[in-house]
Formats: structure tokens, C-alpha cells, sequence
């Protein structure tokens, strides 16, 4: 089961990815100062960027792990309860997330 800590690794893996507190509360990852990941240390769900078409997959394929998050679901953003999900699983969906969100010179240097 994966936890917070875990996200936190796999994000910062990425190329050029910063750590930010945000609202007090909130831990963000970014990429060139846009964020695609948002959680909180010892949170057990984080909210992730997302395509609506892949919101729409993960939804469908188990609405008991996958919601649409507050405020920003409509635009994909998806929350993953982290005790649901098997790690790979979880690494392709942050890496996703942050080849959506990185600058496409970044994107275009990092193997698949």
C-alpha cells in the first residue's frame, strides 16, 4: 500500500519538480510552477491531473479508488485513495500527470 512518502518520491523523481506548501495545508508538486499533484503529509488519498477522458476511464474502472476531486474534477483531476491502489499503478498515474503538465522540452527528454 502506498503512502503519502511515496508520492512525494515518485514526484520529486521527475525532472525539474518542486515542493510546495500551498494553503497552509496542502503539499503540491509542480512543474515549471504548475501543479499536477496535491496531497498532505500522512494524507491517505491525493489528488492528481488527469485528461476528463482518463478521469472518465479510472472512474469505470474502480469508483471505489478513483473520485472526481473538489472544485477541479471537472477538468480531470482525480483523487486516488492511496489504500486501494497498487504502486505502479499509482507511478504511471503521477508520471502521467506530470507529462501532461511539463514543458514539452522536458517531456521530449524523458524516456517513457
Amino acid at each position: 500500500m502506498p503512502t503519502f512518502d511515496d508520492v512525494r518520491a515518485i514526484c520529486l523523481a521527475q525532472p525539474e519538480v518542486e515542493e510546495e506548501l500551498t494553503w497552509g495545508t496542502d503539499v503540491t508538486f509542480r512543474v515549471n510552477r504548475r501543479i499536477f499533484a496535491i496531497g498532505g503529509d500522512g494524507a491517505d488519498a491525493v489528488s492528481i491531473k488527469a485528461s476528463p477522458e482518463a478521469q472518465a476511464d479510472l472512474l469505470a474502472l474502480d469508483p471505489e479508488t478513483f473520485s472526481k476531486s473538489a472544485y477541479v474534477g471537472r477538468f480531470g483531476w482525480t483523487t486516488v485513495k492511496l489504500g486501494r491502489i497498487a504502486e505502479p499503478h499509482l507511478r504511471d498515474l503521477l508520471e502521467a500527470a506530470w507529462r501532461q503538465t511539463a514543458p514539452k522540452r522536458l517531456v521530449r527528454g524523458t524516456p517513457r
